[in-house]
């Protein structure tokens, strides 16, 4: 029988897709991509024969029956999803769909542009006795955020903090860390369309990333970074110490 497979594209190269990734979408006669976001040279590795359909243009309605009439043909379809699909993809409604269709689908993971963003900055995001946390979120807008997951709330912890989508209120994220008592030269970076040939890094702090972002001119498709993880220059790990034990070193 004819399956669905999510596959996560990578944050933009098109070598940031995975082997399996690759291989995936060569066995599917249907191909279905996020168009805005999906570079079109992953198209590449389509057969000469796949009908390839751009969802930037579709509805959820529209994207399964397409998916539908696929499967019930005898052809698989590749649902390119940016970055990995379990990070602000809109997997959840279309799996639902799916299921009670009865349609199998696998999901392929992918790289998020988070650790795009982190390559870029040539920055580890966990680092010993200075972060051990990263949390991924992003500030309310269009989409509601649960009441416990908002900024103030966030905020009130220590770790390395990642907001996708919200790049437009870096000045309202900032100003709620520094209320919640973060010293105001915290470092934060935004980086946009984080390994794509246009990519942009912009660093800062609390209190001048904002005047960076709004001279930059950018708006959308820049993820933000904040903590001391991006300035811990000196904090090594134990790992290949070699006064220090270990069972197996990877």
């Amino acid at each position: 029988m004819a399956k669905v497979y999510f596959i996560g594209a990578g944050p933009g190269d098109p070598e940031l897709i995975t082997l399996k990734g690759i291989n995936t979408i060569k066995k599917c006669e249907t191909v279905i991509y996020a168009g805005s976001l999906v570079s079109k040279e992953i198209l590449t590795h389509c057969t000469s024969t796949a009908e390839i359909y751009n969802s930037a243009s579709m509805n959820l309605s529209e994207i399964i029956e397409v998916t539908k009439k696929a499967v019930e043909k005898g052809r698989n379809v590749a649902r390119l999803h940016t970055g990995d699909p379990s990070v602000y993809s809109a997997l959840n409604e279309q799996m639902e769909e799916l299921d009670t269709l009865g349609i199998e689908y696998d999901i392929i993971p992918g790289v998020t542009a988070l650790f795009a963003s982190a390559a870029a900055l040539r920055n580890e995001l966990t680092l010993p006795e200075i972060s051990q946390t990263v949390v991924i979120s992003r500030i309310e807008g269009r989409t509601p955020v649960p009441a416990d997951e908002s900024v103030e709330r966030l905020a009130s912890h220590g770790g390395t903090f990642c907001f996708y989508l919200s790049v437009d209120r870096f000045a309202d994220i900032a100003d709620t860390f520094i209320k919640k008592g973060w010293n105001p030269d915290t470092p934060a970076a935004a980086v946009y369309r984080a390994s794509w040939t246009d990519e942009r890094i912009l660093r800062g702090t609390l209190t001048d990333l904002d005047e960076k972002i709004k001279e930059s001119g950018i708006n959308k498709h820049a993820l933000i970074i904040i903590g001391h993880a991006l300035g811990g220059k000196g904090s090594h790990s134990k790992l290949y110490d070699k006064d220090f034990s270990h069972g197996t070193r990877p």
